[in-house]
């Protein structure tokens, strides 16, 4: 042993250090400076004890040392060590979650770097105060209150319909989707593979839009889809004709709509009076999140047209009619989850928040 070292191992002590070894679920790090001590305890050199512990001599040398001021509970446990950053100031800490809070002094639309530099601190320290106190000043959530003066009773209707259909009725959510773009990609992209995401051009050509009305039929699952150039009254009468043939003629049919003018049409409320089994259910201004058919579009959408490459109009309504006959082939039944008392509480909450703001 190093010069300065000297212990003796007493035998309370070797069997609490050969238990160690001995145990399987032992540290590595407990085993090995254990065996550091047995090994010099059994007469061992520094060079024998390295070869045999595969640690350095200044390794043995420490635990030996450290066996010599602290015994086995010394070998159980590493000394602290003082963090190689000073931590903050607890009122700089505090500054920065004030000021996150507070609109930025410059003409900006939220706090970002500019915070390291206006309290004088790393940006990395910035971000890890916003993240040790939940703050993320550049994310933002989308929101509309509804002003609609009947929301509860437009809400309890819609949802009622949902949760519980009138019996021998069919329950329809129409809707359209406008101005969907036939987008072609300049150049054509890579295909996926192992270590590469797919590319696709970040500009490209436009061949037209199209319009796609669709009903959800809520109890099943199933879409109606047409594919039509433009989407007023006219066309939507002609949407209405083509659900009304599919229909079976003996079932009354409870629609679900939101408040575009073109399902208030004065020719599309004639319609409506031409065909007695037919009933509209608009829901709440500004909420057309409430209308089920919207989950459908934002499925086609998501995996049908977002990366999608359309050479024309005519390519574009084919790809979105192949999407909808794959729908209708394993259809399911629209579920409403939501408690309709707990919206209507959430938004009224909204609406004291904003006039107690303005």
């Amino acid at each position: 042993m190093r010069s300065g070292i000297a212990f003796d191992v007493t035998a309370a002590d070797r069997a609490r250090l050969e238990a160690i070894v001995a145990n399987r679920g032992s540290p590595q790090k407990h085993a090995w400076r254990a065996k550091i001590i047995l090994t010099s305890d059994d007469g061992l050199g520094t060079v024998a004890i390295m070869a045999a512990t595969g640690k350095s001599k200044t390794c043995v040398w420490r635990w030996q040392e450290r066996f010599m001021a602290d015994g086995v509970d010394g070998l159980l446990r590493d000394k602290s060590r003082p963090p190689g950053i000073a931590p903050l100031d607890p009122a700089l800490v505090e500054q920065v979650v004030a000021l996150t809070l507070e609109p930025p002094r410059q003409e900006a639309t939220h706090w970002n770097r500019a915070m390291a530099k206006a309290v004088g601190i790393a940006a990395s320290s910035v971000v890890k105060i916003w993240h040790e106190h939940g703050l993320a000043p550049h994310r933002w959530r989308r929101f509309k209150l509804s002003n609609d003066k009947a929301f509860a009773e437009k809400l309890h209707d819609v949802v009622g319909l949902y949760v519980s259909p009138p019996a021998h009725a069919i329950v329809l959510s129409v809707d359209e989707k406008s101005q969907i773009q036939a987008l072609d990609r300049t150049q054509p992209g890579l295909p996926l593979k192992k270590g590469r995401g797919g590319t696709m051009t970040h500009d490209y050509k436009r061949h037209g839009t199209t319009t796609l009305f669709a009903a959800l039929n809520v109890l099943d699952g199933s879409v109606i889809g047409r594919n039509m150039q433009r989407h007023r009254h006219q066309e939507f009468i002609r949407f209405l004709n083509a659900i009304e043939a599919e229909l079976p003629k003996d079932k009354a049919v409870h629609v679900i709509l939101d408040n575009y003018a073109t399902h208030k049409q004065p020719k599309v409320r004639a319609w409506l009076a031409r065909h007695p089994r037919w009933t509209f259910h608009f829901v709440p201004t500004s909420c057309s999140w409430l209308n089920a058919v919207e989950g459908f579009f934002a499925k086609l959408t998501r995996r049908r047209l977002t990366h999608g490459v359309f050479h024309s109009v005519v390519d574009l309504q084919a790809a979105i009619n192949r999407f909808i006959k794959e729908h209708n082939q394993e259809p399911r039944p629209f579920e409403w989850k939501a408690d309709p008392e707990e919206i209507i509480a959430a938004v009224k909450r909204g609406h004291q928040v904003l006039e107690s703001i303005h």
